[in-house]
């Protein structure tokens, strides 16, 4: 692997989950708005600690290369599940971006599990 691919794949793999990871803070600290929001989207509230707990668990898992595989597949579900439920107004122009947007992310996580953690990562400390 050239010096490029092993700076490449542990930056692509922080700048993809800390957006999640920063996500998941957010909702915490703002926990009833969020709660509000899903359930005006009739998705129910009651679902809003599995979701924080995907962006950060999962979120932090990318980030450190640790099962970076099965955390990348599942916020490659995650984003796409919340492009259709939450951005599919394909009417509004933001709500298109945030779609588009969400699934790029999907696609970036995709290649993730293609070819796993690269170098500097738990995974491929423990020779996975």
């Amino acid at each position: 692997m050239n010096q490029i691919q092993s700076i490449a794949a542990p930056a692509g793999r922080i700048l993809l989950a800390l957006m999640f990871v920063t996500s998941g803070f957010s909702k915490i600290s703002g926990y009833a708005a969020t709660q509000g929001y899903m359930e005006a989207m009739g998705v129910p509230g009651v679902l809003l600690p599995l979701v924080i707990a995907v962006e950060l668990l999962g979120g932090l898992a990318v980030m450190l290369g640790w099962h970076t595989r099965v955390a990348a597949f599942l916020l490659a579900g995650f984003s796409i599940l919340s492009a259709l439920l939450f951005h599919a107004n394909f009417g509004d122009q933001m709500q298109m971006i945030m779609f588009m947007k969400n699934l790029g992310l999907a696609g970036g996580f995709l290649m993730i599990v293609s070819l796993g953690a690269g170098p500097y990562s738990l995974d491929n400390r423990q020779g996975g």
